[in-house]
């Protein structure tokens, strides 16, 4: 077994399941086959009719010492129902090559061969490695088809550059067998490093509103960006996510429970609702700090040249969530405009927080609706901690991380 193979730790004993399309490339499903198998796992195979005509099911028999799944009404069934055996024997299901053919039946969720609807049984994560020509690649269907897969929480692994089997050069080809199985292995690697595994969390995002009449709301420029990013990082540490956001664009993260409020008293409620249940709170939300006294039945009409509405405080739910603290860890949020850590500071203790991750919102590239941040992290007993300018997804995989450092500390 070669050194590179021999890195390949976290892949022993893990049940993978090998999809196999119809494209020149499958000659190197047959190597990534090889080397799953030498680095101890338990690999099956699955082949589309296209498939066989490139390379013989054969030969992935001979590698794995499996039968090899073809057909999805075969007169020989390896399985009682074949194609729900398979998905759930799959630790994790890899497609390598996947056409750009594969790519359109997995996002529409066709199912009309057994890899496709063993593909819509499977609860398993799916990896999948594109392969094909690199205008078929470019092509606006196949990138729409790879952003619904994305969406959906498929991992793409990007083709390589080179010369393809078409005669021309460019981006298509099917990643080297050694670096499949990489990030085949480095799957499992993360697996292991899930440290919020059977902890819930609540994550709270967006900018909450509040209704004047039937057409005039009171709200603030939040887009929810921060706390979407946080909670598909949550998800992604192995924790049950509920993302209790305010109106907002995004579309809902993969594997997170959404539950879509307006005002300030609705994301107290749905937020109090499950606080006993949860490990933690991150209050991303921008929540308003007033609400209308009274909301008129029909449209104010333009009349007199000023207009005055009485407004009342609402809920400070942060306040409140700290001051019914058990075992949960809080992290709220500061957005200001002048001394950002000295406000921070008061606001954590004030509400009896664990952390809090502040921002000044006149900075360019930091305020609402960007996707970028530059903020200060406060935690308690802890000296403030500054971060560059960076994409908010990568401040969100922070964040989680100090999360868990806390979480960590006190088990």
């Amino acid at each position: 077994m070669s050194a590179m193979e021999n890195n390949f730790t976290s892949i022993k004993g893990r049940k993978i399941l090998l999809g196999v399309t119809g494209g020149i490339a499958a000659f190197k499903a047959a190597s990534l086959a090889s080397l799953l198998i030498k680095s101890g796992a338990e690999v099956r195979v699955m082949m589309t009719a296209a498939a066989r005509e490139f390379i013989s099911a054969r030969t992935f028999q001979e590698l794995t010492g499996q039968p090899v799944s073809t057909e999805m009404f075969g007169e020989v069934s390896n399985y009682r129902v074949e194609h729900i055996a398979l998905a759930k024997f799959a630790e994790l299901v890899i497609i390598a090559p996947a056409t750009a053919n594969f790519l359109a039946k997995a996002a529409h969720g066709i199912a009309d061969d057994l890899l496709t609807t063993t593909i819509l049984a499977t609860t398993a994560p799916i990896m999948v490695a594109p392969s094909m020509n690199d205008r078929m690649l470019a092509n606006a269907a196949t990138q729409e088809n790879l952003e619904t897969l994305r969406r959906r929480g498929f991992e793409i692994i990007e083709p390589d550059s080179g010369h393809l089997a078409c005669g021309t050069s460019g981006k298509g080809r099917l990643p080297e067998p050694e670096e499949l199985a990489a990030q085949i292995n480095l799957h499992f690697e993360r697996l292991k490093a899930r440290k919020l595994e059977g902890k819930k969390i609540i994550v709270t995002a967006g900018g909450t509103i509040e209704p004047i009449d039937p057409v005039r709301y009171i709200g603030n420029r939040s887009s929810g960006k921060m706390g979407f990013a946080i909670a598909e990082a949550a998800h992604r540490h192995g924790a049950k996510v509920l993302l209790v956001t305010a109106p907002s664009v995004l579309k809902n993260p993969y594997g997170v429970e959404v539950v879509r409020v307006e005002t300030a008293l609705e994301m107290h409620d749905a937020v109090l609702k499950e606080y006993e249940t949860c490990d933690g709170v991150i209050m991303s939300a921008a929540v308003a700090d007033y609400r209308a006294k009274e909301i008129a039945d029909e449209k104010i009409k333009k009349t007199d040249e000023t207009l005055t509405i009485e407004l009342e405080k609402n809920p400070d739910i942060l306040f409140e969530l700290g001051q019914k603290k058990d075992k949960q860890i809080l992290v709220g949020f500061a957005a200001e405009t002048s001394n950002l850590e000295a406000y921070a500071a008061a606001k954590m203790k004030q509400k009896n927080l664990d952390m809090i991750v502040a921002n000044d919102v006149t900075i360019a590239g930091a305020g609402f609706n960007a996707d970028t941040n530059m903020v200060t992290i406060i935690t308690r007993g802890s000296m403030a901690e500054y971060f560059p300018l960076m994409p908010k997804t990568e401040l969100a995989e922070l964040i989680i991380k100090r999360f868990e450092k806390i979480l960590m500390g006190r088990q």
